[in-house]
């Protein structure tokens, strides 16, 4: 599921007008009353003012679809604010240090204590955890690196202020150094935030694999129908978007349409699995195992370009016997016809090795049909009287659908009959080839017989 641009951006905006206010009233209540830790909270809480600006400014930005110039779409936007972020934490962090130390050492006077800067920090605390709370759920829910470290930030204030409440505590109990100590802990608490901060964000920067992506991805890929194995999967984020890279292997006796629907499908099985995903899906064809010698002549045929058919083969035990019918060109010279045949056999034997024994029948191109028109009624219904006699009675029968087209061929006859359901397809195609022969016999001006057979009617 992913949230839609406006509600990062909105989420964002509240988030500056929050931290501002809170990081002001803290910063004014800390110098009222001397407080190192209450300022170096305030200061914290002011870097997370920019922060959230940034994040503002960013999401606004790595939100945009990708163009001419970023490929990939803007998303990494995020993770160098944050990179930018973390900077100026580390840089918030080592001066808090400094003059914490500088205070412990030469002794400076504690902080006031009063009910006030309590009231303060527990408005905050109350605050930041429920933006903390808001912010990393919908950083989930969009992928959005800015809003988490967003988030991030938040949840330390929540730890820093705590840390100032006891830090004031200690002071108000006679222990002068409780202040100092407490913005330390601040100091230390923020260097933890950008150490666990920059991890993320540089492992994002240098293209390392979300933990589980690639295992999903394969999964989802592998479940995919016609996929028979996976050679490689790349995964990478950028923004909330998983850009994958797959290289599968699919059956090649698979048309190209197949393995187009194939592609989708597993595109689909990714997003199911991920959300937000971009897949490159590479196709290698393999030889299955179970694949069959006459899907491998096919196969052969096909990467040379070859129109083949009747492929006959047969296994006499000790070498295999191939007979193909090649159509060429009719007008094509014997020889270049012959060095053809010649090149698919040699194709063959390379696959299934020297001893095959392989037969070409070459044969004509079926040329395109040239342009015909219907002839006349009489003419449709006496090759529709002659096709009747010459199926009579037999396996063969109910003549309908009867087309006659006249070309500059010959005659185009198409004509629709039917057989009996459990009759075999080697049965109805013996007897059709019958009555197309005996037509052609009594018809010398019929160029071509074309007959569909089907069963009865239910």
């Amino acid at each position: 599921m992913t949230t839609t641009p406006t509600i990062k951006t909105n989420v964002a905006a509240i988030s500056i007008f929050a931290s501002a206010g809170m990081a002001a009233t803290k910063f004014v209540v800390g110098i009222a009353i001397g407080s190192l830790a209450l300022i170096s909270e305030a200061l914290h809480s002011s870097v997370d003012v920019i922060a959230t600006v940034i994040t503002w400014l960013v999401v606004r930005v790595s939100d945009q679809p990708a163009d001419a110039e970023h490929h990939y779409g803007h998303g990494k936007f995020e993770s160098l604010s944050a990179l930018g972020v973390i900077a100026l934490l580390y840089v918030l962090a080592g001066g808090i240090l400094v003059e914490s130390y500088s205070r412990l050492r030469e002794g400076a006077p504690p902080p006031t204590i009063s009910v006030v800067p309590f009231v303060v920090l527990v408005i905050d605390i109350a605050i930041n955890f429920w933006r903390a709370r808001a912010l990393d759920r919908t950083a989930r829910e969009t992928q959005s690196q800015a809003l988490a470290a967003d988030a991030l930030h938040f949840a330390s204030d929540v730890l820093g202020s705590t840390a100032v409440i006891i830090g004031l505590v200690l002071t108000g109990l006679g222990f002068a150094w409780g202040d100092s100590v407490a913005a330390i802990a601040v100091a230390v608490m923020i260097s933890i935030l950008g150490l666990r901060l920059g991890r993320s964000t540089i492992e994002t920067l240098l293209d390392r694999a979300p933990e589980g992506a690639s295992e999903k991805a394969t999964l989802a890929i592998r479940s995919v129908p016609g996929v028979v194995g996976i050679e490689r999967v790349r995964v990478r984020m950028v923004g909330p978007t998983y850009f994958i890279d797959a290289i599968a292997k699919v059956p090649r006796t698979y048309p190209i349409d197949r393995v187009e629907a194939i592609k989708k499908n597993a595109q689909a099985a990714v997003s199911e699995v991920l959300g937000d995903a971009d897949l490159t899906f590479t196709a290698v064809p393999v030889a299955r195992d179970n694949e069959s010698v006459r899907e491998r002549i096919m196969v052969i045929a096909r990467n040379s370009g070859l129109a083949v058919h009747h492929v006959t083969v047969h296994d006499l035990g000790d070498k295999l016997t191939v007979s193909i019918d090649l159509e060429v060109d009719a007008d094509m010279e014997l020889k270049a016809a012959h060095d053809i045949a010649h090149g698919l056999e040699r194709g063959i034997r390379e696959d299934f090795g020297e001893d095959v024994e392989v037969d070409t029948h070459i044969e004509p191109l079926e040329p395109e049909l040239p342009h015909g028109t219907d002839a006349a009624p009489e003419r449709v219904e006496t090759i529709r009287a002659a096709l009747m006699q010459f199926a009579g009675n037999g396996a063969i029968h109910d003549i309908h659908n009867v087309r006659v087209r006249d070309t500059e061929a010959g005659e185009i006859v198409n004509f629709h009959c039917r057989a009996a359901p459990s009759m075999s397809v080697i049965k109805v195609h013996e007897n059709v080839d019958e009555i197309e022969r005996a037509l052609r016999r009594a018809f010398p001006s019929i160029r071509r017989v074309i007959s569909h057979a089907e069963p009865p009617r239910a």
